[in-house]
């Protein structure tokens, strides 16, 4: 009887473990799922404490960061009894082959490149013929060209990223992407990737962090082996660091840095960086350092305007086979401005819902009540005398000045900001916003209209409206 209740709680586990497989195909995709979820099996469960099973250390390094709490949300929902998920690596056998081909078959950065499978049991697919690949970072295989909406407000380094990764010789070097959280840098960054390994695979391309670019030089030194660590980083044919901003006041990966770029520009390789802000403005990073990185091309991305948000909004629905609601589609644009991430999050979530639920239809109400949680942080977040306070600060304004109707320009734009900012981070309506303002609904309106076309062709505006954004955000 005992083995009986045993092996009963066993079934019911691997079951719960099938519902959640199929809840997290929904959310992230089937793309994501096939590449990083699919390999995974249910381990031992004792005291509270499930152990899901990894073929590699590399994967379960990346399961962690990129899944491991949205498991244990779903999980612990489903099941009380479950208090922890751990990720154990689990070694294959020799003989045991099953999981590795699963691996092998879907489309994750490094098995496109993989000749067999002795090489990917080592080192999660490695290929044999270019030893400076498991230098690189791994690539999300749904960031491509393909699947990157463009606008308005990221159209100039969208076409810049196309440029360095269609030609055959280096367009701009360096190449340098910037904007704030979660409005594509990184996604371009790993569309280069993919376009340049798949057009020619044979040219070594190296994508990384810049925090990882820290750890691998720390390794090399605490190993006393620089030279080795030089010798890769030196050969490749195109460079691309994201987050450099994360070298800040690490001198000596700096100075690495610097001979690197120096020694990879001067061959005629290709260099492409990513920032949260723009080389001028990075701090705690050597002048030196900061003239190379503005010797290139500088694309920033701006925020989203309302007609990207739909956009890419119309695209992940048609990407997911859905028919997303006109009225959702418009809410979920006027509600979750700031990171795209956040955007596409709280889509998958209404759709799962719908799904899980008998193919419930996705509605306004329905998804006003999926997303309540993240609705009541969003406008709980910002108010609009907020906004009018951190705006009159930042330049150095009263707010009486902004609810004035003073027209003079040091007064009229950040009145024009503060609208806007206004709309973005807050649900209250136009009307509303004007009161607070002493202006009616059409002055907002246009103000709105006025900072999104600014945005676009004042770089110094648009970091400001930017700057302001996260100040109010955190």
């Amino acid at each position: 009887m005992a083995e009986q209740a045993i092996n009963n709680k066993d079934s019911s586990v691997q079951e719960e473990w099938g519902q959640i497989c199929s809840q997290l195909k929904l959310e992230f995709g089937e793309t994501a799922f096939d590449s990083w979820l699919k390999p995974l099996s249910i381990g031992s469960f004792n005291n509270g404490v499930m152990n899901i099973c990894v073929p590699t250390t590399f994967m379960k390094n990346w399961v962690i960061t990129h899944y491991s709490e949205r498991i244990h949300k779903i999980w612990e929902h489903k099941n009380p009894e479950i208090k922890q998920v751990n990720f154990v690596v689990q070694t294959m056998n020799s003989g045991d082959t099953s999981l590795l081909k699963k691996i092998v078959s879907t489309p994750t950065p490094q098995n496109l490149y993989a000749s067999n499978y002795e090489t990917a049991v080592n080192d999660y697919i490695i290929p044999e013929n270019n030893g400076n690949m498991q230098l690189s970072a791994p690539l999300n295989p749904a960031y491509t060209f393909d699947t990157f909406v463009v606008g308005k407000t990221n159209e100039f380094a969208y076409a810049a990223a196309r440029k360095v990764a269609e030609s055959k010789s280096v367009s701009f070097n360096p190449l340098f992407l910037y904007s704030g959280v979660g409005l594509g840098k990184t996604h371009l960054m790993h569309a280069i990737a993919w376009h340049i390994r798949r057009q020619d695979p044979s040219r070594n391309v190296i994508y990384l962090s810049a925090e990882q670019f820290l750890y691998k030089f720390v390794k090399a030194l605490r190993y006393k082996d620089t030279t080795a660590f030089k010798e890769q980083f030196r050969s490749v044919d195109v460079l691309m660091v994201d987050d450099v901003q994360f070298m800040s006041n690490k001198e000596s990966t700096q100075e690495e840095f610097f001979y690197t770029f120096n020694s990879l520009i001067e061959e005629g390789r290709q260099i492409i960086i990513s920032a949260d802000k723009s080389p001028s403005d990075l701090e705690g990073i050597e002048a030196r350092l900061k003239s190379r990185l503005n010797s290139g091309l500088v694309a920033d991305i701006h925020p989203t305007d309302f007609d990207l948000r739909m956009g890419i909004l119309k695209n992940k629905a048609r990407q997911m086979g859905i028919e997303l609601p006109e009225k959702v589609a418009e809410f979920l644009a006027q509600k979750i401005t700031t990171n795209i991430r956040e955007l596409e999050g709280s889509l998958r979530r209404i759709v799962a819902h719908s799904q899980l639920l008998s193919d419930r239809e996705i509605t306004l109400d329905m998804t006003q009540d999926v997303l309540k949680d993240m609705l009541r942080s969003i406008d709980r977040k910002t108010t609009i005398d907020e906004i009018q306070k951190k705006v009159a600060e930042y330049f150095n304004i009263s707010v009486k000045e902004l609810q004035s109707s003073r027209r003079a320009r040091t007064v009229a734009r950040p009145r024009q900001i503060a609208m806007y900012l206004a709309k973005q981070l807050t649900s209250r309506s136009l009307p509303e916003i004007g009161r607070k303002f002493d202006r009616d609904h059409t002055t907002v309106m246009h103000a709105v209209r006025k900072v999104e076309e600014l945005v676009v062709e004042d770089s110094s505006l648009a970091e400001n409206v930017d700057t302001l954004r996260r100040m109010l955000e955190n």
